[in-house]
């Protein structure tokens, strides 16, 4: 069903039973009341921000005067909740859009929760291409922000972030779940986690790194860091590049340097890894 539409004789019994389901706001109104107009514009506004959150069935007392009478409306703007068919709140006259999101905070889920629910489901369908990955995972980083990070947000961006071979922000992620949610699919993460670190420690990583060890070599170290970036292991690549560019910004002709700005370019600009390691350059150049 459409989340604006306009209630008649005809349709009121299927918004009635969409009300089983969601949310119903009722408007009632008249264009020879301009306040009742101006009530409806906002509900318009405020209803095509949070689409799907609600539906907004605007009532014409004019021509659905059997509607109104129904529903004993006295004065207009009048505004009705309608949850699983009957009224359960509302108000008289016109209303800031604060004081009418108040309302509906009271009988709605918070807005994120919506998105959230999508995201899940999508993630559940499966068999998802890198580049929708991508999009879950920006969402869900908004979603995790206005949810005030609760656990369980956290927990399936820390799942994405095991899909997408970002392992470092998933068990920094992970590092955060205190004891009370630590259940099942926690437990269930770290281990994806756990398996995903294993695989990732190639044999050419390992022997690139003893290699490094030894010789402290600067060759090395970017093909160190490059393999490591290749795996994923971006905390990693770039904690090796950047203690040699702490002591000298030009080593290599240039090369650490370089390869060091390539994984951050590949980062690109919104990731927090990234970003945390271009303020560290900055404060070496300036």
């Amino acid at each position: 069903m459409e989340h604006i539409l306009h209630l008649t004789k005809d349709n009121i019994q299927q918004v009635v039973d969409a009300s089983m389901e969601q949310m119903v706001v009722l408007t009632f109104w008249a264009q020879q009341h301009a306040e009742s107009v101006q009530m409806q514009s906002l509900l318009e506004q405020l209803a095509t921000q949070q689409a799907g959150r609600f539906i907004l069935a605007k009532v014409n007392c004019e021509t659905e005067s059997e509607i109104a009478q129904y529903f004993q409306i006295q004065s207009l703007p009048t505004t009705l909740l309608l949850d699983k068919g009957r009224p359960v709140d509302g108000f008289a006259g016109v209303q800031s859009a604060d004081d009418v999101n108040a309302l509906l905070d009271k009988h709605l889920p918070a807005v994120w929760e919506a998105s959230f629910n999508d995201i899940k489901a999508k993630l559940a369908e499966g068999n998802l291409s890198a580049a929708e990955l991508a999009d879950v995972s920006n969402l869900l980083k908004q979603v995790h922000v206005d949810s005030g990070e609760r656990a369980d947000v956290t927990l399936v961006m820390a799942d994405v972030y095991i899909m997408q071979g970002a392992l470092e922000q998933a068990k920094a992620l992970l590092s955060n779940i205190g004891l009370a949610d630590q259940d099942s699919y926690y437990q269930n993460l770290m281990a994806k986690l756990a398996l995903a670190e294993e695989a990732a420690d190639t044999p050419q990583i390992r022997q690139l790194q003893t290699d490094y060890d030894q010789t402290q070599s600067h060759a090395t170290a970017i093909l160190l860091g490059k393999a490591l970036h290749g795996a994923q292991r971006n905390d990693e690549a770039l904690a090796v590049l950047f203690a040699i560019l702490q002591k000298d910004l030009s080593a290599e002709n240039g090369d650490v340097k370089q390869a060091f700005m390539e994984i951050l370019t590949a980062l690109g600009q919104g990731d927090a890894l990234a970003n945390q390691y271009r303020r560290k350059l900055y404060t070496l150049l300036y």
